[in-house]
């Protein structure tokens, strides 16, 4: 046997060694056994006053200039902002303002200008609120009244709530697990805030002159915030 004949021997050898080597090694590993798995949730709720109130009231003109239809509105809003002053619990800012062409009858050409400017006033306050829109209902239009719980109130009834859907997701794991004869350990778990927010106060129109210095009758009530627990459960062997 000659070198060239001796090299290629070897050659086949060092791949035939090999080669049980690299099958293995690109072998895929055997699954794992797998758990049974539960996908379940609980959710409760709690209910939390309403007590913060905020309101829109807005005032709206047409006139044949921008100019004074700007003067107007101006006017009438600078005084309601000084009106609210005297009611420190309320807090009072503008919000939108907003100016659109009036057109003709033609739809042609424009015959005049719309100008629509908002105020928000909210407060825990709801005697002083409601007192304050009573007020200002001689010169503004009152367009929506929401009750609904403040932040700090909606917190408290929401950590008192998933407390209770913690429990009842716990019972619930334990009641199909002892159903089933097995024990369970939580695999994954989401607490989801959620809430009813209460719709926006019904208002009635009636002549401005006629509300004026007339409380607007409100009744704060109660809101229910809830809370939903949900995740999976293994149940071991």
């Amino acid at each position: 046997m000659n070198d060239t004949q001796l090299r290629r021997l070897l050659f086949i050898l060092s791949l035939s060694l090999l080669l049980p080597a690299l099958t293995f090694a690109a072998a895929p590993d055997a699954p794992g056994e797998r758990l049974p798995t539960v996908e379940l949730s609980a959710d409760a709720s709690r209910p939390a006053a309403n007590d913060q109130a905020t309101a829109t009231m807005y005032f709206q003109a047409d006139d044949k200039t921008p100019a004074a239809l700007s003067r107007q509105v101006n006017s009438v809003i600078a005084a309601a902002l000084e009106q609210a002053r005297a009611y420190p619990t309320v807090r009072t800012r503008t919000t939108a303002t907003t100016t659109s062409p009036v057109y003709s009858k033609e739809a042609r050409r424009i015959d005049g200008w719309r100008m629509r400017s908002e105020l928000q006033l909210e407060s825990r306050d709801l005697s002083a609120l409601t007192e304050l829109l009573g007020k200002l209902q001689g010169s503004l239009a009152l367009s929506s009244l929401v009750m609904q719980p403040a932040p700090e109130t909606r917190k408290a009834a929401a950590d008192l709530a998933a407390a209770d859907a913690l429990r009842a997701f716990q019972g619930r794991a334990q009641s199909i697990a002892g159903t089933l004869g097995k024990t369970y350990r939580i695999r994954h778990l989401s607490v989801a805030y959620g809430n009813a927010p209460r719709p926006p106060y019904p208002v009635m129109r009636a002549n401005a002159v006629a509300m004026e210095a007339a409380a607007v009758p409100a009744e704060a009530g109660e809101s229910d915030v809830t809370v939903t627990v949900s995740g999976t459960i293994e149940l071991p062997e």
